[in-house]
């Protein structure tokens, strides 16, 4: 039984069954702008949200403190990821 399974095994190349060979630079690579990709979507989406809140606040202070501080909260993180998005795409560029 375990001559008839080597010999599958031997005569089944990753080729053969045309399975990708994918490097671990390019799976890390591709998981990080994921992330970086989410981080920016739900930022701009909480600056959309808190924009809306804003708006509707009328005159009630706590509630304009309150919008005021998500979009600015937002806006930091948002600059944060860009800022970590082009530190990473230069330190991969260069190994």
């Amino acid at each position: 039984m375990m001559n008839v399974l080597n010999r599958v095994a031997v005569s089944i190349s990753a080729g053969s069954i045309n399975v990708p060979a994918i490097s671990g630079d390019s799976v890390f690579h591709n998981v990080l702008n994921l992330v970086y990709f989410l981080a920016g979507t739900v930022a701009v989406i909480v600056i959309i949200i808190a924009g809306f809140s804003f708006t509707v606040s009328g005159s009630n202070p706590s509630a304009i403190a309150k919008a005021r501080n998500a979009i600015l909260y937002s806006v930091i993180g948002l600059i944060v990821v860009l800022s970590a998005f082009v530190i990473t795409q230069y330190v991969i560029g260069r190994f």
